[in-house]
């Protein structure tokens, strides 16, 4: 054992050694995410959850009844997740695993030509020898490999190589065809819920015609009404037979759905749906048994009841899963964008092209260098190592405007290259690329609850049983009235007698009121809402964030890289003395290239512009270069002393700074910008004035932002003279400067404690502590990987007024939410009086039970399509004008 060997060397030259154990690499927690077939309604996901959430080493569970999926995190060293599955499978649903989240890169391979055990171990010995590769389970009846692998070391390519190598040329690799994807399931779903619907209309259809149609066609009528066996007539006989493969064949599922949820103490639509049809159905069984049997009994039966009220939910349920699946649209848009092939190239040590071959794009490894020819997908990110075009990266930004590209520049995946040849090189593959990472974004998003969603949970606990009490209560009291002669014997229908009357009032109860469109009222337009900002740019991380951005009142700024461009440069020059400007920034750029100080950088960019024709200009050569720490730099740049720095610098070198350049100086100060001076031999000749520039559009936004009744404040660790100068200029009252990461954090909490709904738009690490500690944390998405991992939005395009969108798009969502909530409990509020036959003393209306189920079915649906229409979300006017005004942010 090689620790063991390491103390027994430290013991041998003299020192004791003990070993420690230290589980440092163990994980603690994994997240799995796994499909869920067969959910109809809030308490399934319920059930699902609270099963899911008593199983030992379960840390959190989330169940999202809209996308039919849950996301569980655990500890692996208490269970694996195949224990998981089985624990939502005992709840009587079917699991399918999505992800198992314990390691991100992982492929599947499938091996033709492999016929035994023998042969796929043979092939995962030769794979587990390649550096790199990490885990390998194999799977001879589908002939598929699972590997998990470090991306920087191998990838899928050497994967193949080396498997058709094993073999001489008898197995063949390729990547595992993808199935069980979201859209398959889904597709799946509909095509179930339409053959379904079909074969009842088969067997509907005729029993709605001789119950409603023919019954006043003398002729027909008169065949239907013939008895067979005592008052058993050929119409019930027919009905009968028609309407039972309906009952239990085709209506199977609700009977499979409600004894899931009774099996475990809940109830679900299914379970009123259940009892609703076998009400109508037996008694209309028991109703023919008995004319069978008499000579006097006139039976009337509810066989249409029964088979209308399956096929009008089945219907229902039809158009909700084809209306559901339009709300996970944006996802599968995203996913889309990722080309399937890549043109890979072959270069040799002085990078001359061998090769040029196209490849599958999920064989893309990296450091592999990849052609992009005009009009083709960006296949992978990278950057670019050769050649100058245009990207358009609205598809992943929602920024409009094609971006230049030129060497050095990075790509994102799943963009648009617009007129030029690049060649880049791979950096991020697979489930690392930032295509692959807002997909899981937005997934999770769609995952999370709103918190608003928990009083629908509550509701739907207490739904169904209350629905079933109140369905015996109005059919009880129908009953005893018509026995007890409480209403005029006219009331009833010629064809029924009281009891019959009841039913059909407890049944009508029973099928109208539906627990689903309360269920689906938040996690739709949840859904609708984060794909349609993802689609725009705007990453939103789940119904917290949503709920929270609606109420917000107060917005935090950080000042730099937020409200200002975040890095320093030339926004004036003025000369003392007459000069060509292009010699004098020469003379300035010679000096300042071999500082790393980034005001330096700043003058080097700027001395660019006058050397346009090259990319990377050469400057004159500086000799006796000396950085002076704290005042600037001092070089001799063609024979002339040049000197670069500060006030401090020009006066310890002894040199005489004139009264109209202290004025400039002065001057320059006041407007918050940093003053350089710059001196040839030891004569004061320049000023430049360097500034972290505003964000275009950022006084807009904080105007528009003022007239939503949002107030803003600056808060920035730079100094207060700066900070109220940036302030006052884009019209900020409220300012804090020289703040600390920790101080920020505090103010926000500060303004909570005023009763504030704060947001914190940030984009370093120091701002992490403020996005985490406010309401909602907004993270500018050029900023790094800790701001964005600790906020609740990520604004993609870096641009201030995706702040407003953000809002905006929340207020929308809310509305929707609170219209679907109107929809669906307004619906059940009138909904069940009517059905109980509380308007049919005064205008003898009555709600027949198979209408009520085709009412029910159609509230699902108009919560799903309600929450539909955000798709057509536009932001505020107020931010196309800036656009038109040419106020956007590259």
């Amino acid at each position: 054992m090689q620790e063991e060997t390491i103390r027994e060397t430290i013991e041998d030259v003299g020192f004791q050694a003990t070993l420690f154990k230290e589980e440092i690499n163990e994980k603690s927690t994994q997240i799995c995410r796994i499909r869920i077939k067969g959910m109809t309604c809030t308490s399934c996901s319920t059930t699902v959850e609270s099963a899911l959430q008593a199983v030992r080493g379960v840390q959190k569970a989330q169940v999202a009844l809209a996308t039919e999926e849950a996301e569980v995190q655990y500890d692996p060293k208490d269970l694996s997740y195949n224990q998981i599955l089985e624990a939502i499978e005992d709840t009587g649903f079917e699991a399918i695993l999505i992800s198992a989240g314990e390691d991100r890169s992982k492929i599947q391979l499938q091996v033709d030509g492999v016929r035994t055990e023998n042969s796929m171990r043979i092939i995962g010995n030769s794979l587990q020898a390649l550096p790199g590769v990490q885990d390998i389970d194999f799977n001879l009846d589908l002939k598929k490999f699972e590997l998990s692998y470090k991306p920087d070391v191998t990838g899928p390519r050497n994967f193949i190589k080396i498997i058709e190598a094993t073999g001489s040329g008898r197995f063949k690799a390729m990547i595992y065809p993808e199935g069980g994807g979201r859209v398959a399931h889904r597709q799946e779903e509909i095509k179930r819920y339409y053959r379904s619907f079909l074969w009842s209309l088969v067997f509907t259809i005729p029993v709605f015609l001789m119950s409603m149609v023919f019954m006043y066609i003398p002729g027909i009528k008169h065949g239907l009404d013939t008895k067979i066996v005592n008052m058993l007539s050929i119409g019930e006989l027919l009905r009968w037979i028609l309407s039972t493969p309906v009952q239990f064949i085709i209506g199977r599922r609700f009977y499979i759905g409600s004894y899931k949820a009774v099996r475990h103490g809940s109830a679900n639509m299914d379970v009123l749906i259940a009892l609703g049809t076998n009400a109508a159905y037996f008694y209309s069984v028991y109703s023919v048994l008995r004319a069978a049997t008499s000579q006097s009994f006139e039976s009337t039966d509810f066989f249409e009841t029964s088979s209308m009220l399956i096929s009008f939910i089945l219907l229902g349920k039809y158009l909700e899963v084809l209306a559901k699946g339009k709300t996970s649209e944006a996802i599968e848009k995203l996913m889309d964008l990722a080309p399937e092939t890549a043109t890979l190239l072959t270069l040799d040590d002085e990078g001359n092209l061998i090769n040029e071959e196209e490849i599958d794009s999920r064989l893309i490894q990296k450091k592999d260098i990849i052609k992009i020819i005009p009009g083709a997908k960006v296949a992978c990110d990278g950057f670019v190592v050769w050649g100058q075009s245009h990207v358009n990266e609205s598809m992943i930004t929602g920024e409009s405007r094609p971006v230049a590209k030129r060497k050095g520049d990075i790509v994102i995946g799943g963009t648009v290259n617009e007129n030029g040849v690049l060649h880049i090189k791979a950096t991020r593959v697979g489930s690392e690329s930032a295509l692959s990472q807002i997909v899981r974004l937005v997934e999770s998003a769609q995952m999370a609850k709103a918190p608003v969603q928990k009083f629908a949970d509550r509701i739907s606990k207490f739904f169904v049983p209350l629905v079933i009490i109140l369905s015996f209560s109005t059919w009880l009291a129908w009953f005893l009235a018509g026995k007890l002669h409480g209403y005029p014997r006219s009331w009833i229908p010629t064809s029924m007698d009281s009891f019959q009357l009841a039913l059909q009032f407890g049944i009508s109860v029973m099928v109208i009121a539906c627990p689903c469109a309360l269920g689906l009222a938040t996690p739709t337009a949840v859904m609708v809402g984060t794909g349609v900002g993802a689609s725009q740019g705007v990453l939103i991380k789940g119904g917290q964030a949503l709920e929270s951005a609606h109420k917000v009142n107060c917005i935090v700024f950080d000042k730099t890289g937020t409200l200002t461009v975040g890095k320093p440069v030339v926004v004036n020059t003025r000369l003392l003395k007459n000069m060509v400007l292009r010699e004098f920034y020469e003379l300035v750029a010679a000096a300042e290239v071999n500082s790393e100080h980034p005001l330096a950088k700043a003058v080097v960019e700027y001395a660019k512009k006058f050397r346009q024709d090259e990319e990377n200009p050469v400057w004159p050569e500086a000799q006796e270069f000396e950085s002076i720490t704290g005042h600037g730099v001092k070089a001799i740049v063609r024979n002339k002393e040049v000197l670069v720095g500060n006030k401090g610098l020009m006066l310890a070198q002894n040199i005489n700074i004139p009264l109209d350049a202290e004025e400039i100086l002065s001057e320059t100060e006041g407007l918050a910008h940093t003053g350089i001076l710059v001196s040839i031999d030891r004569e004061l000749v320049g000023i430049l004035a360097i500034s972290d520039p505003l964000k275009p559009g950022a006084r807009e936004v904080v105007s528009i932002l003022k007239s939503m009744k949002v107030k803003s404040i600056v808060v920035t660790g730079d100094n207060w003279g700066t900070a109220n100068s940036i302030a006052k200029e884009v019209g900020i009252d409220t300012v804090i400067a020289e703040a600390k990461p920790e101080n920020k954090a505090e103010k926000v909490k500060e303004l909570q404690a005023e009763g504030n709904v704060v947001a914190m738009v940030g984009d370093g690490i120091n701002d992490s502590p403020a996005l985490v500690a406010a309401d909602v944390g907004m993270a500018i998405g050029a900023g790094t990987d800790i701001a964005i991992e600790a906020a609740d939005i990520v604004l993609m395009k870096s641009n201030l007024e995706d702040v407003i969108t953000a809002i905006d798009l929340s207020r929308k969502t809310f509305f929707r939410i609170r219209l679907n909530y109107l929809w669906a409990l307004g619906y059940n509020i009138l909904g069940i009086p009517i059905a109980a036959g509380a308007i049919f003393p005064s205008t003898g209306f009555r709600l027949p039970p198979w209408i009520a189920g085709a009412a029910m079915a159609a509230s699902s649906v108009s919560v799903v399509c309600c929450s539909l229409l955000l798709k057509y979300y536009k932001r505020p006017k107020k931010l196309d004008t800036l656009e038109i005004r040419g106020i956007t942010v590259e």
